[in-house]
C-alpha cells in the first residue's frame, strides 16, 4: 500500500495519465489544422466559391470555434464531466471530418459538417486542457512543464497535418485530405480506448457520478440544436455577421457589468486586463490571415520551389505554407524561454504590456515584408523564402502576444470571475478572427479569381498587406504610449493584491 502512494509512484501515474491526454490532443490538433490547411483551398479551387464569400465563411467558422469552448467547459465542469465531454467531442469531431469528406461530392453538406466540427471543438478543447490541470493539481512546477509539452504536441500535430493534407488533396483529391483528418482523431480515440484505465481517477466531479439518461438526452438534444443553429448561420452570411457583432456587444456589456460590480481594489487589475486583452485579441485579426489571405497569396503569387544557388531543394504547395507557423513556434519557443530567464536573472524582465508591444512590432515587420515582396513581385510570383522570413517574424510575435492572453486573465482578474473572463476572452478572439476575414477581403474585393484580377499576381495583395502593416504599426505605437498607464495600474494592483512572500 505504501508503494501506491509514494512520490515516485504518483509521478509515474501522472505521467501515464498525461500521456493519454497528450496523445489524443496531438491527434485532435492533427485533424483540426489539417482541415484548416485545405478547407479554404477546397472551397475556392473545387467548389468555385468566390474569395470574399470563402474568407467570410472561414471567419464565421473560426468565430464559432472560439466561442463554443465556454459552453463546452461548463458542460464538462457541471454536467457530464471533463473526461466524458472530451471523449464526446473527439467522437463528434471524427464524424464531422468524415462528413466533410462526403461533402466533397455532396456540397450541400459543407456548412453542416463545419457546424459539427465547431461544436465538437467546443466540447473537446477546454476539457482536454482541464484534465491536464487536474492531473497535476497542486504541483505548479510539473504543471508548467506539462503544459509546455502539451503546447508542443499541438504544434507537432499541426505541423505534420499541414504538410500532409495539402499533399493528399493535390495527389488524391480533397476527400482523401478530410478523410485523413477523421482517421487522425480516430487513432487518438483508439489510443484512449487502450489506455483509458490511466484516466480512471482523473476528471471533474460529474465524471465520478452516473449521468442519468435523461440528462444525456438533454445534452445530445442541445448539441443537435447548436449544430443546426450554427449550420443555419454559416449558410446565411448576413446572419453570421449579425451574430458576430451581437457577440462583440455582449462581451463589452459583460466587461462593463463586471467592472461596475468589482470591488475598488480589483478595478486597477481589471482595467489592465481589459487593456491587454484588447491588444491580445487584436493579434488574431492578423493571425486569421494565415488561413485566408496568406493562403490565397501562396496559391496565386508565391513560387512553390525553394531554390538555393540555382538548385531546387524542395517544394511546398499553397496549403503547406501554413506549416511554417508551428515550425517557427517550436524553434523559437525554447530560445524565447531562455531569453526570459536571463532577463529575469539580470532584473530586466519585461512586463506583459512590454511583451505585447514588442510582439506587435514584430507583426508590423512581418506584413511590411509581405508588402514589399508583393510590390516587387508585381504581376508575377515571389520567392517562397519570403514566406519563411515573414512567417518567422509573425510567429515570434504570436509567442509574445497570442500566447500570453490567458496569462493576463490569470494574473489580473479576480478568481471568482476568472473562468467567465476566459470564456468572454475566447469569444472576443472569435470576433477578431471574423474581422480578420473581413480584412482579407481587401485583396478579393471583386470576387473569384478570374473576376477579381487574381491572375495579376503578387501585386494584388500589396494593398492588403500595407493596410495590415499600418494597422499593426498603429497598435504598436498606441500601446507603447499607454505603457506608463499600464505600469501605474500594475502598481495599484500589486498594492491591493501583493504577491505571496512580497
Amino acid at each position: 500500500m505504501a508503494l501506491s502512494t509514494s512520490p515516485s509512484s504518483r509521478h509515474t501515474s501522472r505521467r501515464a495519465s498525461f500521456a493519454v491526454v497528450l496523445a489524443i490532443e496531438l491527434w485532435e490538433r492533427f485533424g483540426y489544422y489539417g482541415m484548416q490547411a485545405v478547407l479554404l483551398l477546397f472551397m475556392v479551387q473545387h467548389l468555385g466559391v468566390e474569395d470574399t464569400q470563402a474568407n467570410l465563411l472561414m471567419g464565421a467558422f473560426a468565430a464559432m470555434t472560439y466561442a463554443l469552448p465556454a459552453l463546452g467547459g461548463w458542460l464538462g465542469d457541471r454536467v457530464l464531466g471533463s473526461r466524458r465531454a472530451m471523449l464526446l467531442g473527439a467522437m463528434t469531431l471524427t464524424g464531422g471530418y468524415a462528413l466533410l469528406a462526403l461533402a466533397t461530392t455532396r456540397h450541400e453538406l459543407l456548412t453542416f459538417a463545419m457546424a459539427i466540427i465547431a461544436t465538437a471543438n467546443g466540447l473537446f478543447k477546454p476539457n482536454a486542457a482541464n484534465l491536464v490541470r487536474r492531473i497535476y493539481h497542486g504541483d505548479d512546477a510539473e504543471l508548467d512543464a506539462a503544459f509546455t509539452l502539451y503546447y508542443m504536441a499541438v504544434n507537432v500535430g499541426s505541423t505534420v497535418s499541414t504538410l500532409l493534407t495539402p499533399w493528399l488533396q493535390d495527389r488524391f483529391g480533397p476527400a482523401a485530405a478530410f478523410g485523413a483528418c477523421a482517421a487522425g482523431v480516430f487513432l487518438g480515440l483508439c489510443f484512449y480506448a487502450l489506455r483509458r484505465a490511466h484516466l480512471a481517477s482523473v476528471g471533474s466531479v460529474p465524471d465520478f457520478r452516473p449521468v442519468p439518461m435523461a440528462r444525456y438526452g438533454a445534452v445530445l438534444l442541445g448539441i443537435a440544436a447548436a449544430i443546426g443553429g450554427l449550420s443555419l448561420l454559416l449558410q446565411h452570411g448576413p446572419l453570421a455577421r449579425d451574430a458576430v457583432w451581437a457577440a462583440a456587444a455582449l462581451v463589452l456589456l459583460c466587461w462593463t457589468m463586471m467592472y461596475l460590480r468589482a470591488a475598488p481594489t480589483d478595478r486597477p487589475g481589471l482595467r489592465l486586463a481589459y487593456l491587454l486583452s484588447l491588444q491580445g485579441m487584436s493579434y488574431f485579426v492578423f493571425y486569421q490571415q494565415m488561413a485566408t489571405s496568406l493562403t490565397l497569396f501562396a496559391l496565386r503569387a508565391v513560387r512553390g520551389a525553394f531554390t538555393l544557388g540555382g538548385v531546387t531543394l524542395f517544394s511546398m504547395s499553397a496549403g503547406q505554407f501554413q506549416a511554417l507557423n508551428p515550425i517557427w513556434i517550436m524553434l523559437a519557443s525554447p530560445v524565447l524561454a531562455l531569453l526570459y530567464h536571463r532577463l529575469a536573472q539580470s532584473g530586466r524582465d519585461l512586463s506583459i504590456a512590454q511583451k505585447f508591444t514588442v510582439g506587435f512590432g514584430l507583426v508590423t515587420v512581418a506584413f511590411i515584408i509581405w508588402w514589399l515582396a508583393a510590390l516587387a513581385g508585381g504581376a508575377g510570383r515571389v520567392t517562397p523564402w519570403v514566406m519563411v522570413l515573414a512567417y518567422g517574424t509573425l510567429s515570434l510575435g504570436e509567442l509574445l502576444v497570442g500566447g500570453l492572453g490567458l496569462a493576463v486573465i490569470a494574473r489580473y482578474v479576480p478568481a471568482p470571475v476568472s473562468a467567465f473572463m476566459m470564456g468572454s476572452y475566447f469569444l472576443a478572439v472569435g470576433v477578431a478572427m471574423y474581422v480578420g476575414s473581413m480584412m482579407a477581403n481587401l485583396a478579393a474585393a471583386g470576387g473569384n479569381a478570374a473576376a477579381s484580377g487574381a491572375m495579376a499576381g503578387a501585386g494584388l495583395y500589396a494593398g492588403l498587406f500595407l493596410r495590415l502593416a499600418e494597422a499593426a504599426g498603429g497598435i504598436t505605437v498606441l500601446f507603447a504610449l499607454l505603457l506608463p498607464l499600464a505600469r501605474k495600474w500594475d502598481r495599484q494592483h500589486l498594492v491591493a493584491h501583493p504577491l505571496p512572500g512580497a
